[in-house]
């Protein structure tokens, strides 16, 4: 099969898990926002995230930072979340080296795309933010952009969008995870603590060798990502970073050649007698030398898939459908009696909406025209302009990544701080649902119109 038709059934299949995904995201959200207003459950859905967390062995709690337990929405937003992006991570890596970031002319679009789709939402939240040192604690929240959400919204359109569009802001997603990333680590840390860094250290080393020496066992990458977890989190580096970290070490080559493996599959293929069964109910045992032979089989048709999309594989349904929708019920609960319209109107509401809506389209927009009208790079394939800009306010959703950096922006400043982040959510939520519904009418006018075959 060509690489391109990979690439693209490999996306497709992506996609539609994206879709169900997305479901169950809107629906924990749905349900977040109807305990955080009903009087019933009001106080029981906001009692319940302060509730302590204990794993202990002995004296030891390893959900504990600074000698405290941590928290269950502590435990939900550092660990949890350092599991999805242990996915990102992989999924950035899988890109780099082999999908659509893989080379610079496949990687710029989307990455130009995506500098402009962080800086200028940056501006509008500076902008229309009020000159507040709290309040500007927020600059990164409408910087990030929701693969989930996104891809979903873009499913709805089935093949009336080019796999190129698709293609487009997939990759552009994965590049804005990474400048997520990037701002997490350097901007949102806390103390620093020299004895754990020096044991973080010590643990990403262990990574390191167990990457160069190709250590296929992902139990190995998992108990050390948990001990790298622990570490970073009591020196002050922010532990959702230690995903990441673990991700970029596990091993995407084989211990030996595809050549290798396929001829033992070839070869044992050969060697399995052709048994012929007419009634379909008939039971068939094997001897032992056959079972053998199809463990064979088995072993070296695994050992072709790498580490890296292996884990990824097994990752993809606590993620999608046990990690975010977790972080939506836990984190978009807002107490709607607390706001006031006027919210979003003004301040860090405002600043939000604004940057996902407006900023997110201006920005990635015009770094891509200019990119283009340049001819660095060129339009995607069978696209025109109207599309591609309807894409563009699609990547206005910014959900997840939004929502935590909001929490990480606006959590331990106290009274002010929990206002905040109420207005900031607010802002979150209005500006992703804005961005979808006019991405959606946009990509309606502007695709081809429908076949009967769909």
């Amino acid at each position: 099969m060509p690489q391109n038709q990979t690439t693209n059934y490999s996306f497709l299949s992506r996609l539609k898990a994206h879709v169900s995904s997305s479901m169950v995201l809107i629906i924990c959200t749905v349900l977040a926002l109807i305990c955080a207003n009903i009087p019933v459950v009001k106080d029981w859905y906001f009692s319940l995230w302060t509730n302590e967390v204990s794993f202990s062995l002995g004296n030891f709690n390893f959900f504990s930072h600074n000698g405290h337990a941590m928290t269950l929405m502590e435990v939900i937003n550092d660990f949890l979340m350092a599991i999805f992006f242990l996915s990102v991570g992989l999924e950035i890596k899988r890109e780099i080296l082999v999908g659509e970031l893989s080379s610079m002319k496949k990687a710029m679009l989307p990455i130009i795309g995506a500098c402009g789709g962080m800086l200028v939402p940056v501006l509008f939240f500076w902008l229309f933010c009020p000159n507040d040192p709290a309040m500007m604690r927020g600059l990164a929240i409408p910087m990030a952009t929701d693969i989930a959400f996104s891809l979903g919204v873009l499913s709805v359109f089935k093949t009336r969008v080019p796999v190129g569009l698709k293609v487009f802001l997939a990759a552009l997603a994965v590049a804005d995870d990474l400048g997520g990333i990037l701002v997490i680590a350097l901007f949102y840390s806390s103390h620093i603590d020299v004895t754990f860094i020096i044991l973080t250290a010590v643990a990403v080393l262990v990574l390191i060798i167990g990457n160069k020496f190709k250590v296929r066992a992902k139990s190995f990458y998992i108990a050390v990502g948990l001990v790298l977890w622990y570490f970073m989190l009591q020196s002050g580096i922010h532990a959702t970073i230690a995903g990441v970290i673990v991700a970029f070490c596990v091993p995407a080559s084989l211990t030996k050649g595809t050549g290798h493996y396929l001829e033992r599959i070839r070869n044992n293929i050969k060697l399995f007698p052709v048994i012929d069964v007419d009634d379909h109910h008939k039971t068939v045992v094997l001897t032992n030398d056959e079972v053998h032979t199809l463990k064979s089989i088995e072993s070296a048709a695994d050992k072709l898939i790498s580490p890296l999309q292996d884990l990824e594989d097994h990752l993809h349904v606590p993620i999608n459908y046990c990690v975010i929708p977790v972080f939506a019920f836990a984190n978009a609960g807002i107490d709607l009696s607390l706001m006031n319209m006027s919210d979003l109107f003004s301040g860090v509401g405002l600043a939000v909406m604004l940057g996902l809506v407006l900023g997110k389209f201006i920005g990635v927009f015009s770094f891509s025209w200019l990119a283009i009208k340049s001819k660095i790079v060129s339009l995607p394939a069978n696209t025109s302009w109207k599309a591609f800009a309807s894409v563009c306010m699609i990547c206005g959703i910014g959900f997840t990544v939004s929502m935590f950096i909001a929490d990480l922006s606006y959590s331990g400043l106290g009274a002010e701080g929990a206002e905040l982040l109420n207005k900031a959510k607010l802002g979150v939520l209005s500006g992703s649902v804005i961005a979808a519904v006019l991405g959606c009418v946009l990509l309606n006018f502007t695709l081809p119109k429908a076949t009967d075959k769909e």
